[in-house]
């Protein structure tokens, strides 16, 4: 890969774990693969700790799990879930900052102290969602929880290919002082592309209905990571 290609994560967010393990037998071998993302319909469907084994008997990269959205409860829980994820195998956490500081930072707290790797996100890929969409989140206030991870030391962060000029605001309320990694949900379907973010570095790129449709998806993702590439 080129020195800033995109990573690539395959989302197994379907309800058929054979089909979600085959396609992990089938992409794992190539290094444009960085890991697979699991959400709620095969961790409710199943039970996170087979899902979690299953994906480890055909790969050691990491396991994400996405449950869309988590860390919008109350402070407390947020123990509860993170020992949940850690006793299942999942390796990395995505929360999403939308029930308030206190909540956020609660939850990173207990994230960190099962040893998961915490990726933080705000805004989501799809149309009227902050107020100046229409929505109902003040996009001053959602930099603010990207900004507050990021004092909290966490470095990774959930931001939507579908806006690029959201995301180059988060990236200056981040500032240019950590190793900052961007996870990047919405491609194909939802308009965005790999190309859609070209001057991030450290961007992992979410790769979900397009590739399950794929007829070749190894092919498919060797052509994405080309892309990255350019």
């Amino acid at each position: 890969m080129a020195p800033h290609a995109k990573k690539l994560i395959p989302a197994l967010d379907i309800g058929d774990l054979d089909e979600a393990v085959t396609l992990v037998a089938a992409v794992d071998a190539l290094p444009e693969v960085y890991g697979y993302k699991v959400g709620f319909a095969l961790g409710l469907s199943f039970g996170l700790p087979k899902v979690c084994a299953a994906i480890r008997a055909r790969s050691q990269k990491p396991i994400i799990y996405d449950h869309q959205k988590a860390g919008t409860d109350i402070p407390d829980t947020g123990s509860l879930y993170a020992q949940t994820l850690s006793t299942a195998g999942v390796t990395e956490a995505i929360i999403f900052s939308h029930a308030g500081p206190q909540t956020q930072a609660a939850w990173i707290d207990a994230l960190r102290n099962e040893g998961l790797k915490i990726i933080v996100g705000g805004v989501m890929t799809h149309p009227r969602f902050l107020a100046s969409e229409g929505g109902y989140l003040v996009d001053d206030r959602i930099l603010d929880a990207y900004k507050l991870a990021a004092d909290k030391g966490v470095t990774a962060f959930v931001v939507p290919l579908t806006k690029p000029d959201i995301v180059q605001a988060i990236a200056r309320r981040l500032g240019d002082g950590g190793q900052w990694e961007f996870y990047s949900p919405g491609l194909g379907a939802q308009g965005g592309s790999v190309t859609s973010l070209a001057t991030l570095k450290n961007h992992y790129i979410i790769v979900g209905r397009s590739l399950f449709a794929a007829s070749d998806k190894v092919a498919y993702l060797k052509g994405l990571a080309e892309q990255g590439g350019r």
